[in-house]
């Protein structure tokens, strides 16, 4: 019986996948199909992908039973918190969600999850916002970070140390971006996000 994995986001997760023949995108979402169909060619793991450029986590609220519970996964992975806290920086004038605010709907959409599916829960922490550790994106971030992090002990839910890994990285001085602007991901960005995410999350798919 095929195990259904849906990967729900923002622009970082969307990546083109209504250009995409296979509704994939070219990010990590499609690293993750190619290395887990190769890897296990006898298993049957059908990959979803629900992300929407833009999305902050009111949004993925909006379209959170159509999105993900309709599909009755086996897992769901989200990965949200970038577009809360740059449009902070870039849009200050629209209404913002705070950290209080993400906390708050995030709650609801994982014990949404909880209630009405088996769907074991992946929490992808948000990448970052500009490929310096000191950017006030990446000091914003932080809170958010946290957050994600004590909501994957409330509900029993693997963590993928997103954030971690990229500002490690950063800290290691290589010259080779991992964006193409700051926030959206280059192949090798998108490679970091894969493996970082097969790392945490391979041995509960077998």
């Amino acid at each position: 019986m095929a195990k259904k994995i849906l990967l729900i986001g923002d622009s970082i997760t969307d990546c083109g996948r209504r250009e995409d023949q296979e509704g994939l995108g070219y990010g990590y979402v499609r690293i993750l199909h190619d290395y887990l169909v190769t890897t296990y060619p006898y298993a049957d793991y059908q990959i979803v992908n629900t992300g929407i450029g833009g999305d902050r986590v009111t949004d993925l609220a909006a379209r959170w039973q159509t999105d993900v519970i309709d599909h009755q996964p086996d897992y769901v992975s989200i990965s949200i918190g970038i577009n809360d806290v740059w449009r902070q920086l870039d849009r200050p004038e629209i209404e913002q969600v705070t950290s209080e605010t993400f906390h708050q709907v995030y709650v609801k959409l994982l014990t949404q999850v909880k209630e009405e599916t088996n769907a074991q829960i992946v929490l992808m922490e948000p990448t970052i916002i500009e490929e310096d550790t000191e950017s006030t994106g990446n000091k914003m971030l932080k809170d958010y970070v946290e957050i994600i992090t004590n909501l994957a002990q409330q509900f029993d839910a693997t963590i993928v140390p997103t954030h971690q890994v990229f500002i490690k990285y950063l800290q290691a001085e290589n010259n080779y971006k991992l964006t193409t602007d700051g926030v959206h991901m280059n192949s090798a960005g998108n490679m970091l996000m894969a493996t970082t995410w097969l790392r945490a999350c391979e041995e509960r798919l077998k």
